[in-house]
């Protein structure tokens, strides 16, 4: 079930495709994979638009369900190579034009939110090594960061030889329960328990060009990802407003100004995003107060005085012409009917 900030539309989110990935791998390893994404409470109508987006808490509940399904230590490993050269939209084609690794990780860096907000990249040269750091933005199970340390290994092999390895892998996870799969599928030295998850590649491989390098193809689908990229940012803008203003609610309505200062950005910016996006302060908070009002009423324990101070209203007279403005009800009469 959604929380309150869910329905808003808030929240980090990851590529459908991605799903479909974890998919594929359950159905391998024998599966219902229909089965355990209801029960994750993932929309299965996402899954036949390959630009929608999931909220990353019911794909997290994916991954824990399908680890379980599976008891595979290694099922995020595995998942890496059911990822096809579409799943990452156009980043995936990007990648597979860059001139050497180097420009490819720096493109992994530059564009990894076409994939997903919730993880962060760092990529950097340390004297004759080059480091490339996965660092989850919200807390997360290891198997999709495992998925991930194979999903850029297999991309590194896949430009540079089969036979390609890191100098060295470190996990911040555990040693898993079994670690032949890890071996067999990285072959490369492993660390765990380590303060960060990173690959270390030696800088002779990463600086090397790449036989498919081709400049004008990369240069073309970097536009395309940052058109992506523009567009999700447009939509994003709302959904961080209406997570603000679902926290910030119960102390009173805030300003634009406040909300702003918030989100760590002038007033002006914000009206400037908001415009943008085609919506205002004054819609959104009406909408958030609208989606709350309807969740909160549903539940039995607040009274419609409750709900009046958690949406901020100076007023119950407020909160009632606003409810009826809405529904063309009162609260009492709406809960009343049963919604």
């Amino acid at each position: 079930m959604q929380t309150l900030a869910q329905a808003g539309g808030g929240g980090r989110t990851i590529l459908v495709t991605w799903v479909k990935a974890i998919c594929r791998a359950l159905t391998a390893a024998g599966c219902d994979s229909a089965a355990l994404v209801a029960e994750a409470g993932v929309d299965s109508k996402l899954l036949d638009n390959p630009t929608a987006r999931c909220l990353i808490a019911p794909v997290s509940r994916l991954w824990r369900l399908a680890v379980a399904a599976t008891g595979d230590p290694a099922f995020g490993l595995k998942v890496a190579s059911h990822i096809k050269h579409t799943t990452f939209h156009s980043l995936s084609y990007g990648l597979c034009a860059s001139s050497t690794l180097k420009e490819a990780f720096e493109r992994v860096k530059r564009y990894c939110h076409v994939a997903s907000d919730a993880v962060e990249y760092e990529f950097w040269r340390c004297d004759s090594e080059y480091h490339f750091v996965i660092e989850p933005a919200v807390e997360v199970a290891d198997e999709p960061v495992d998925a991930l340390v194979a999903a850029y290994l297999r991309m590194c092999r896949s430009l540079i030889g089969h036979d390609y390895s890191p100098l060295r892998i470190e996990f911040r996870r555990a040693l898993p329960a079994r670690i032949e799969d890890f071996h067999g599928l990285l072959r490369a030295p492993l660390y765990f328990d380590a303060p960060r998850t990173r690959l270390v590649f030696d800088r002779d491989s990463i600086e090397r060009p790449l036989d498919g390098g081709n400049p004008e193809l990369a240069r073309q689908n970097d536009a395309i990802a940052l058109q992506y990229l523009s567009q999700l940012e447009r939509e994003n803008i709302r959904g961080r407003v209406r997570d603000v203003l679902t926290q910030r609610l119960a102390r009173g309505e805030p300003s634009q100004a406040q909300v702003a200062e918030l989100l760590n950005m002038s007033a002006r910016t914000l009206q400037r995003k908001l415009g943008e996006s085609g919506t205002t302060y004054k819609e959104i908070l009406d909408e958030t107060r609208r989606v709350l009002a309807l969740a909160y009423l549903s539940a039995p324990r607040h009274t419609v005085s409750d709900v009046t101070y958690l949406l901020g209203f100076s007023a119950g007279s407020s909160f009632t012409r606003a409810f009826r403005r809405w529904t063309g009800q009162s609260p009492s009469d709406w809960r009343a009917r049963g919604g």
